[in-house]
Protein backbone atom coordinates (compact mmCIF):
# COMPACT_ATOMS: atom_id res chain seq x y z
CA UNK A 1 0.00 0.00 0.00
CA UNK A 2 1.29 3.03 -0.67
CA UNK A 3 -0.16 6.53 1.22
CA UNK A 4 0.18 10.45 -0.33
CA UNK A 5 -0.95 13.49 1.24
CA UNK A 6 -2.02 16.08 -1.10
CA UNK A 7 0.29 19.09 -1.66
CA UNK A 8 -0.36 22.80 -3.03
CA UNK A 9 0.91 21.36 -6.02
CA UNK A 10 -1.72 18.71 -6.47
CA UNK A 11 -4.35 20.93 -5.03
CA UNK A 12 -7.53 21.75 -7.37
CA UNK A 13 -7.73 19.11 -9.78
CA UNK A 14 -10.26 15.93 -9.67
CA UNK A 15 -8.77 13.03 -8.47
CA UNK A 16 -8.75 10.77 -11.47
CA UNK A 17 -6.74 13.63 -13.38
CA UNK A 18 -4.01 13.41 -10.58
CA UNK A 19 -3.76 9.26 -10.89
CA UNK A 20 -3.39 9.86 -14.51
CA UNK A 21 -0.33 11.48 -13.58
CA UNK A 22 1.02 9.34 -10.63
CA UNK A 23 0.36 6.27 -12.65
CA UNK A 24 1.01 7.17 -16.20
CA UNK A 25 1.55 3.99 -17.81
CA UNK A 26 -1.48 2.57 -16.62
CA UNK A 27 -5.19 2.40 -19.28
CA UNK A 28 -7.69 4.99 -17.62
CA UNK A 29 -9.92 2.06 -17.16
CA UNK A 30 -7.39 0.37 -15.04
CA UNK A 31 -7.62 3.63 -12.88
CA UNK A 32 -11.55 3.83 -12.79
CA UNK A 33 -11.42 -0.09 -11.65
CA UNK A 34 -9.48 0.34 -8.82
CA UNK A 35 -11.48 3.57 -7.47
CA UNK A 36 -14.97 0.79 -8.31
CA UNK A 37 -12.92 -1.70 -6.42
CA UNK A 38 -11.69 0.70 -3.29
CA UNK A 39 -8.03 -0.36 -4.43
CA UNK A 40 -7.68 3.09 -4.77
CA UNK A 41 -9.39 5.64 -1.71
CA UNK A 42 -9.71 9.41 -0.90
CA UNK A 43 -9.34 10.32 3.06
CA UNK A 44 -10.28 6.35 3.61
CA UNK A 45 -13.40 6.37 1.75
CA UNK A 46 -14.69 5.12 -1.91
CA UNK A 47 -13.95 7.74 -4.70
CA UNK A 48 -15.17 7.26 -8.41
CA UNK A 49 -11.99 9.97 -9.70
CA UNK A 50 -14.66 13.14 -10.04
CA UNK A 51 -13.82 14.52 -6.38
CA UNK A 52 -11.94 18.14 -6.46
CA UNK A 53 -8.74 17.38 -3.96
CA UNK A 54 -7.92 20.06 -1.72
CA UNK A 55 -4.38 20.32 0.61
CA UNK A 56 -4.44 17.61 3.06
CA UNK A 57 -6.40 14.99 1.39
CA UNK A 58 -5.09 11.64 1.36
CA UNK A 59 -4.95 9.25 -1.34
CA UNK A 60 -4.72 5.32 -0.57
CA UNK A 61 -3.18 3.17 -3.02
CA UNK A 62 -4.10 -0.06 -1.95
CA UNK A 63 -1.96 -1.80 -4.97
CA UNK A 64 1.33 -3.89 -4.21
CA UNK A 65 4.70 -2.03 -4.76
CA UNK A 66 5.18 -4.01 -8.51
CA UNK A 67 2.01 -2.89 -9.24
CA UNK A 68 2.61 1.04 -8.88
CA UNK A 69 5.76 0.39 -10.42
CA UNK A 70 4.97 -1.32 -13.41
CA UNK A 71 2.25 1.71 -13.66
CA UNK A 72 5.10 4.80 -12.87
CA UNK A 73 7.18 6.06 -15.37
CA UNK A 74 10.92 6.03 -14.09
CA UNK A 75 12.47 8.74 -13.39
CA UNK A 76 16.14 7.23 -13.69
CA UNK A 77 17.45 10.52 -16.59
CA UNK A 78 17.28 12.33 -13.74
CA UNK A 79 20.40 10.50 -12.36
CA UNK A 80 22.72 12.12 -14.91
CA UNK A 81 21.42 15.64 -14.28
CA UNK A 82 21.38 15.29 -9.97
CA UNK A 83 25.49 15.38 -11.21
CA UNK A 84 25.59 18.75 -12.67
CA UNK A 85 26.11 20.72 -9.78
CA UNK A 86 25.26 24.85 -9.57
CA UNK A 87 24.54 24.94 -13.38
CA UNK A 88 22.37 27.52 -12.98
CA UNK A 89 22.97 31.07 -12.91
CA UNK A 90 20.17 32.54 -10.62
CA UNK A 91 19.52 36.34 -10.98
CA UNK A 92 16.00 36.01 -8.27
CA UNK A 93 14.26 33.28 -6.49
CA UNK A 94 11.30 32.88 -3.99
CA UNK A 95 8.57 30.24 -3.89
CA UNK A 96 6.87 30.74 -7.00
CA UNK A 97 9.53 31.18 -9.35
CA UNK A 98 13.28 30.96 -10.60
CA UNK A 99 14.58 34.00 -12.60
CA UNK A 100 17.93 32.42 -14.51
CA UNK A 101 20.47 34.09 -16.71
CA UNK A 102 20.96 31.55 -19.55
CA UNK A 103 23.59 31.40 -21.70
CA UNK A 104 24.11 30.97 -25.11
CA UNK A 105 24.30 27.49 -26.73
CA UNK A 106 21.67 25.75 -23.56
CA UNK A 107 18.01 24.44 -24.02
CA UNK A 108 15.24 26.02 -22.55
CA UNK A 109 13.31 22.60 -23.34
CA UNK A 110 14.53 19.22 -23.95
CA UNK A 111 14.42 18.58 -27.99
CA UNK A 112 15.18 15.12 -28.01
CA UNK A 113 15.19 12.21 -25.23
CA UNK A 114 18.82 12.30 -24.50
CA UNK A 115 18.94 16.09 -23.81
CA UNK A 116 19.28 18.27 -20.66
CA UNK A 117 17.83 21.86 -20.64
CA UNK A 118 17.17 24.11 -17.81
CA UNK A 119 13.76 22.43 -17.48
CA UNK A 120 16.24 19.24 -16.02
CA UNK A 121 18.89 22.12 -14.39
CA UNK A 122 16.00 22.94 -12.03
CA UNK A 123 13.98 19.84 -11.41
CA UNK A 124 18.06 19.08 -10.46
CA UNK A 125 18.04 21.98 -8.37
CA UNK A 126 14.63 21.57 -6.63
CA UNK A 127 15.51 18.26 -5.57
CA UNK A 128 19.25 18.63 -4.01
CA UNK A 129 18.00 22.43 -2.20
CA UNK A 130 15.46 19.92 -0.95
CA UNK A 131 12.69 22.03 -2.44
CA UNK A 132 11.14 18.52 -4.10
CA UNK A 133 11.06 15.25 -3.00
CA UNK A 134 11.66 13.19 -6.16
CA UNK A 135 7.67 11.12 -5.69
CA UNK A 136 6.57 14.69 -6.33
CA UNK A 137 7.53 14.62 -9.87
CA UNK A 138 5.11 11.90 -11.00
CA UNK A 139 2.45 14.80 -10.60
CA UNK A 140 3.75 18.19 -11.01
CA UNK A 141 7.08 19.36 -12.31
CA UNK A 142 8.71 22.55 -12.75
CA UNK A 143 9.52 24.13 -16.09
CA UNK A 144 9.86 26.87 -17.68
CA UNK A 145 7.16 29.82 -18.46
CA UNK A 146 8.82 30.70 -21.63
CA UNK A 147 11.43 29.59 -24.06
CA UNK A 148 14.62 31.34 -25.54
CA UNK A 149 16.34 29.64 -28.74
CA UNK A 150 18.93 27.47 -27.70
CA UNK A 151 21.70 30.28 -29.12
CA UNK A 152 19.89 33.32 -27.47
CA UNK A 153 21.29 34.11 -24.02
CA UNK A 154 19.74 36.05 -20.90
CA UNK A 155 16.45 36.27 -18.41
CA UNK A 156 14.34 33.05 -18.41
CA UNK A 157 11.46 32.54 -15.52
CA UNK A 158 10.56 28.80 -14.31
CA UNK A 159 8.03 28.08 -12.12
CA UNK A 160 8.54 26.29 -9.35
CA UNK A 161 5.03 25.76 -7.91
CA UNK A 162 1.64 24.89 -9.49
CA UNK A 163 0.70 29.01 -8.84
CA UNK A 164 3.99 30.36 -10.47
CA UNK A 165 3.50 28.22 -13.82
CA UNK A 166 -0.31 29.37 -13.97
CA UNK A 167 0.05 33.08 -13.00
CA UNK A 168 3.11 33.49 -15.36
CA UNK A 169 1.45 31.38 -17.75
CA UNK A 170 -1.21 34.30 -18.06
CA UNK A 171 0.94 37.27 -17.46
CA UNK A 172 3.40 36.22 -20.88
CA UNK A 173 -0.23 35.18 -22.71
CA UNK A 174 -2.27 38.49 -21.61
CA UNK A 175 1.57 40.69 -22.87
CA UNK A 176 1.94 42.04 -19.39
CA UNK A 177 5.33 40.79 -18.81
CA UNK A 178 7.70 43.61 -20.28
CA UNK A 179 10.65 41.77 -21.81
CA UNK A 180 13.32 43.55 -23.50
CA UNK A 181 16.89 42.26 -25.75
CA UNK A 182 19.91 43.72 -26.42
CA UNK A 183 21.45 42.94 -29.81
CA UNK A 184 24.27 43.74 -32.19
CA UNK A 185 22.97 44.12 -35.81
CA UNK A 186 23.93 44.79 -39.62
CA UNK A 187 23.95 48.49 -40.73
CA UNK A 188 23.08 51.62 -39.33
CA UNK A 189 19.87 52.40 -37.26
CA UNK A 190 18.96 55.85 -36.74
CA UNK A 191 15.53 55.88 -35.09
CA UNK A 192 13.20 54.28 -32.68
CA UNK A 193 10.74 52.32 -34.55
CA UNK A 194 7.76 49.55 -34.32
CA UNK A 195 7.64 47.28 -37.23
CA UNK A 196 4.53 44.84 -37.46
CA UNK A 197 3.54 41.81 -39.81
CA UNK A 198 2.79 38.22 -39.96
CA UNK A 199 5.39 35.07 -39.30
CA UNK A 200 4.82 31.67 -40.63
CA UNK A 201 6.80 28.94 -39.06
CA UNK A 202 8.19 26.20 -41.20
CA UNK A 203 8.94 23.21 -38.58
CA UNK A 204 10.59 20.99 -41.03
CA UNK A 205 13.31 23.33 -41.54
CA UNK A 206 13.09 24.91 -38.07
CA UNK A 207 12.71 28.68 -39.17
CA UNK A 208 10.28 31.22 -40.02
CA UNK A 209 9.47 33.49 -42.66
CA UNK A 210 8.06 37.22 -42.57
CA UNK A 211 5.29 38.76 -44.52
CA UNK A 212 3.38 42.11 -44.48
CA UNK A 213 0.14 40.44 -45.72
CA UNK A 214 -1.41 37.84 -43.48
CA UNK A 215 -1.02 34.74 -44.81
CA UNK A 216 -2.26 31.15 -43.63
CA UNK A 217 -1.07 30.01 -40.64
CA UNK A 218 0.42 33.33 -40.11
CA UNK A 219 0.82 35.54 -36.33
CA UNK A 220 0.68 38.50 -36.32
CA UNK A 221 4.09 40.07 -34.72
CA UNK A 222 4.78 43.76 -32.95
CA UNK A 223 8.86 44.45 -32.68
CA UNK A 224 9.92 47.79 -31.03
CA UNK A 225 13.22 49.21 -30.88
CA UNK A 226 15.35 51.82 -30.43
CA UNK A 227 19.69 52.06 -31.54
CA UNK A 228 21.79 52.48 -28.50
CA UNK A 229 24.91 53.16 -30.13
CA UNK A 230 26.74 52.47 -33.89
CA UNK A 231 29.84 52.45 -35.56
CA UNK A 232 28.54 53.69 -38.67
CA UNK A 233 28.69 49.66 -39.80
CA UNK A 234 26.78 47.98 -37.32
CA UNK A 235 24.40 49.29 -34.64
CA UNK A 236 23.70 47.97 -30.80
CA UNK A 237 19.51 48.19 -30.51
CA UNK A 238 17.21 48.03 -27.32
CA UNK A 239 14.37 45.82 -27.92
CA UNK A 240 11.17 45.26 -26.89
CA UNK A 241 9.17 42.35 -27.86
CA UNK A 242 5.19 42.90 -28.05
CA UNK A 243 4.38 39.29 -29.35
CA UNK A 244 6.54 36.61 -28.40
CA UNK A 245 6.66 34.20 -31.00
CA UNK A 246 9.45 31.47 -32.47
CA UNK A 247 12.02 33.25 -33.84
CA UNK A 248 10.69 36.74 -33.52
CA UNK A 249 13.44 39.34 -33.15
CA UNK A 250 16.00 37.63 -35.01
CA UNK A 251 13.89 36.78 -38.46
CA UNK A 252 12.18 40.21 -38.14
CA UNK A 253 14.75 42.20 -37.83
CA UNK A 254 17.15 40.29 -41.09
CA UNK A 255 13.43 40.47 -43.04
CA UNK A 256 14.00 45.05 -42.73
CA UNK A 257 17.93 44.30 -43.60
CA UNK A 258 19.02 44.50 -39.74
CA UNK A 259 20.00 40.75 -39.70
CA UNK A 260 21.56 40.09 -35.57
CA UNK A 261 25.34 39.72 -35.07
CA UNK A 262 26.41 35.72 -35.39
CA UNK A 263 22.75 34.48 -36.40
CA UNK A 264 23.64 31.69 -38.87
CA UNK A 265 20.12 31.10 -39.98
CA UNK A 266 19.22 34.64 -40.79
CA UNK A 267 21.97 36.21 -40.47
CA UNK A 268 24.70 38.32 -42.87
CA UNK A 269 27.49 36.06 -44.26
CA UNK A 270 29.90 38.35 -44.89
CA UNK A 271 29.68 40.11 -41.28
CA UNK A 272 29.50 36.49 -39.71
CA UNK A 273 31.99 35.54 -41.16
CA UNK A 274 34.34 38.77 -39.91
CA UNK A 275 32.72 38.23 -36.34
CA UNK A 276 33.65 34.24 -36.52
CA UNK A 277 37.72 34.98 -37.55
CA UNK A 278 38.16 37.51 -35.60
CA UNK A 279 36.23 36.94 -31.90
CA UNK A 280 35.01 33.10 -32.89
CA UNK A 281 31.73 34.30 -32.23
CA UNK A 282 29.49 30.59 -33.28
CA UNK A 283 25.48 32.12 -31.82
CA UNK A 284 23.71 35.25 -32.29
CA UNK A 285 24.48 38.30 -29.79
CA UNK A 286 20.82 38.75 -28.99
CA UNK A 287 20.75 38.69 -24.91
CA UNK A 288 17.14 39.07 -23.02
CA UNK A 289 18.81 41.69 -21.20
CA UNK A 290 15.49 43.13 -18.33
CA UNK A 291 11.92 41.70 -17.44
CA UNK A 292 9.74 44.11 -16.07
CA UNK A 293 6.82 42.48 -13.94
CA UNK A 294 3.37 43.90 -14.13
CA UNK A 295 1.65 45.71 -11.31
CA UNK A 296 -0.93 43.26 -11.20
CA UNK A 297 0.78 39.77 -10.64
CA UNK A 298 -2.13 37.44 -9.73
CA UNK A 299 -1.14 35.26 -6.64
CA UNK A 300 2.75 35.88 -6.64
CA UNK A 301 3.25 38.19 -3.56
CA UNK A 302 6.65 40.64 -3.88
CA UNK A 303 6.80 40.35 -7.62
CA UNK A 304 4.50 43.59 -8.13
CA UNK A 305 6.49 45.92 -10.62
CA UNK A 306 9.64 43.95 -10.07
CA UNK A 307 12.41 44.64 -12.63
CA UNK A 308 14.93 42.21 -13.30
CA UNK A 309 18.31 42.64 -15.36
CA UNK A 310 21.00 40.31 -16.65
CA UNK A 311 24.52 41.71 -17.67
CA UNK A 312 25.43 40.99 -21.61
CA UNK A 313 27.88 38.02 -21.77
CA UNK A 314 31.63 38.90 -22.03
CA UNK A 315 31.92 37.98 -25.93
CA UNK A 316 29.09 40.20 -26.52
CA UNK A 317 30.70 43.12 -24.27
CA UNK A 318 34.14 42.41 -25.99
CA UNK A 319 32.93 42.94 -29.67
CA UNK A 320 30.92 45.96 -28.41
CA UNK A 321 34.35 47.56 -27.43
CA UNK A 322 36.51 46.42 -29.75
CA UNK A 323 34.45 47.06 -33.01
CA UNK A 324 34.12 50.29 -31.29
CA UNK A 325 30.69 50.42 -30.94
CA UNK A 326 30.42 51.38 -27.26
CA UNK A 327 32.38 51.40 -24.34
CA UNK A 328 29.02 52.46 -21.71
CA UNK A 329 29.42 48.71 -20.92
CA UNK A 330 31.22 47.85 -17.42
CA UNK A 331 33.58 45.12 -16.69
CA UNK A 332 30.41 42.77 -15.53
CA UNK A 333 28.28 43.45 -19.12
CA UNK A 334 26.06 46.36 -17.05
CA UNK A 335 24.78 48.46 -20.26
CA UNK A 336 24.93 52.23 -19.40
CA UNK A 337 21.74 53.32 -21.70
CA UNK A 338 18.53 55.87 -20.74
CA UNK A 339 16.31 55.17 -22.95
CA UNK A 340 14.69 58.16 -24.76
Amino acid sequence: MQSRCVTPNEAGQRLDKLLVKVLNKAPKSFIYKMLRKKNITLNDKKADGSEKLAVGDTIKLWLSEDTIAKFSEENAALDAVMAVKDALDIIYEDKNILVINKPSGVLSQKAAPEDVSVNEEVISYMLRTGQLRREELGSFRPAVCHRLDRNTSGLLVAGKSLAGLQDMAQLIRSRELGKYYCCLVHGVVKEKTVIRGYLTKDDLHNRVYISQEKTAGGDFIETRYEPVATNGKQTLLWVHLITGRSHQIRAHLASIGHAIAGDSKYGDKPDNKYLFEKYHLKYQLLHCVQLVMPKDTLRLDGLSGKVFRAPLPSLFTCILREEKITDKVDDHGNLEFKRA
